[in-house]
């Protein structure tokens, strides 16, 4: 149970508490450096923080392709990374 004007949520698999109003890539941060790999195997994090680089994309419950710095964080969401 996340602390009061914190939600949690849950990247890789593991629970993450954060505040309310934090981004999916704020979350992310806190559990892994790494978002995902370019196609030559390297490993990628955001660049811009604005969703312009789209050097963060993760899956958020199911759904590909999505840009963590842009995504609100929303109690018992689910993010997975490739990183």
């Amino acid at each position: 149970m996340s602390r009061p004007g914190t939600l949690r949520m849950y990247v890789n698999g593991q629970a993450v508490d954060v505040p309310e109003g934090a981004s999916v890539a704020a979350a992310v941060a806190c559990v892994t450096s790494g978002f995902r790999r370019s196609a030559g195997g390297a490993r990628r994090a955001p660049l811009c923080g604005m969703g312009i680089c789209f050097e963060c994309r993760v899956r958020i419950d199911g759904v590909n392709q999505l840009r963590a710095c842009m995504s609100p964080a929303v109690e018992g969401m689910r993010v997975d990374t490739d990183g």
